[in-house]
């Protein structure tokens, strides 16, 4: 018998349009390995790299944020993933099992008060990266949208 791991499910990425969809445990470890899988998607499109690391930073810190504070590194709760290719935009929503945040809360990390800071940027730099993103299931469920064009 072949053991796969919990990502062994991962299907052929060459149909970019086709929704895929992971489901991880709350381990820091498979953070590299779902924007690898991501990004695959769009291996077609021809990017510069700027806006790969841009894509690929995203996709960590979400599932970086949905980890640690979402599901507070409890191993038993899983994140998931879900990305596709529409219109020639990328879709990636994450979602954790966690209580959920109001990101109205979120202080400005780029505030005098804030500026040193050596955490709270993760948000601020996916809002300021990505062209679209929405937080719903009460901050539990992060989509956002990026452009390929």
């Amino acid at each position: 018998m072949i053991r796969l791991g919990p990502l062994g499910f991962l299907k052929n990425h060459k149909e970019a349009s086709r929704r895929t969809e992971l489901k991880i445990p709350s381990e820091t470890r498979f953070i590299r390995k779902v924007s690898n899988a991501v990004l695959s998607k769009i291996v077609d499109y021809v990017l510069d790299e700027g806006k790969i690391f841009d894509i690929k930073l995203c996709i960590e810190e979400a599932v970086r944020n949905a980890i640690v504070h979402g599901n507070n590194c409890d191993r038993r709760r899983l994140v998931k993933i879900a990305s596709w290719v529409e219109d020639d935009n990328l879709h990636i929503e994450i979602e954790d099992e966690g209580k959920g945040f109001d990101q109205s809360k979120l202080v400005d990390p780029t505030s005098e008060a804030h500026i040193f800071k050596n955490s709270g940027r993760g948000v601020y730099l996916i809002k300021k990266l990505m062209d679209k993103v929405e937080y719903t299931a009460g901050g539990r469920r992060i989509t956002m949208v990026k452009n390929l064009k």
